[in-house]
């Protein structure tokens, strides 16, 4: 969570050098390991192919209607024309390259629960990358932190384990840069890719630049999210920081962080699919459903 009774380290000076920087702390790596090829095999579980193949939809034409064709598929603005029903037709690319955008920042990594936003979200992240390797669809990553990570897509395994090793590592002085960096990246894609965007989006700047990026790419927001952001029952009034800005403010235990529903909403309006996953709650059923069900019924749908 980005504001939390936890104060990050602090440093001198507005830019701390190497040497006053806190070490990367690492995550176990046998039960990291475990748990990314578990969750994995949940979202390969009971599907011959890719969850994500059938979310990058690419219109064809529009035909008229037939009996059991979805409501949903209807194009209201050809029927209104002609006056007969007519409907959408998609065709889905083959091979679809995906991009996996990881929040490295601080407000990922602190947490009131047993499982940090960060170890979740690098979870999910290398669950999805082998899963898609499984279905042959390259996988890239990209990381939002402060670090600089960013693989383009492929279909090696090998590579996949590198970054999954990198991101094992964490630290807990890094800021969000979620805007910039998908702004320069969107500028580096030439081809429709599949945008998956993991993070506790705390950073409002981004969602117009997500919004942009769905005009051409096919996009989806995992938001991760602490129990503590839901409230802290029990506390009465306490003193935070913020572990980003290091902004201190005060509090009352039965106050919500924030209210994420104007983000789903927005989110909805720029026909971006959004989940949100609350860290103390099991998430693979949670994450099969969600990506199957975009193969089912296309980009928007949800």
């Amino acid at each position: 969570m980005s504001r939390t009774m936890r104060e990050p380290r602090q440093h001198d000076g507005d830019a701390p050098n190497a040497a006053t920087l806190p070490p990367f702390q690492p995550l176990d790596a046998r039960k990291f390991m475990i748990a990314v090829k578990r969750l994995a095999d949940s979202l390969s579980y009971g599907t011959d192919r890719s969850p994500f193949l059938g979310s990058g939809l690419e219109f064809v034409q529009s035909r008229l209607y037939q009996p059991g064709d979805p409501i949903k598929s209807i194009d209201w603005r050809v029927t209104a024309r002609t006056g007969k029903i007519f409907v959408k037709e998609y065709e889905t690319p083959k091979r679809l390259p995906i991009y996996l955008i990881i929040d490295t920042s601080a407000s990922m990594v602190i947490s009131s629960d047993r499982h940090s936003k960060y170890e979740i979200g690098v979870q999910i992240a290398g669950a999805l990358a082998l899963a898609s390797l499984d279905r042959i669809s390259p996988v890239g990553v990209l990381g939002v932190g402060g670090r600089a990570l960013h693989v383009e897509p492929s279909l090696s395994k090998d590579r996949v384990m590198q970054w999954l090793h990198q991101l094992r590592h964490y630290r807990d002085d890094e800021p969000t840069r979620i805007a910039s960096k998908l702004a320069e990246l969107g500028t580096s894609l030439s081809n429709r890719a599949l945008l998956v965007l993991i993070s506790d989006m705390h950073e409002q700047q981004a969602v117009p630049v997500i919004k942009r990026l769905a005009q051409r790419h096919d996009c989806c927001v995992l938001q991760l999210r602490d129990p503590a952001e839901r409230e802290l029952r029990g506390t009465g009034f306490y003193r935070a920081r913020d572990a980003e800005s290091g902004r201190a403010f005060v509090m009352h235990g039965r106050t919500r962080w924030k209210d994420d529903q104007p983000l789903r909403d927005e989110l909805k309006r720029g026909g971006i699919d959004h989940l949100l996953i609350e860290t103390d709650q099991p998430i693979a059923v949670r994450l099969r459903q969600f990506f199957a069900a975009r193969g089912i019924l296309g980009r928007g749908a949800r």
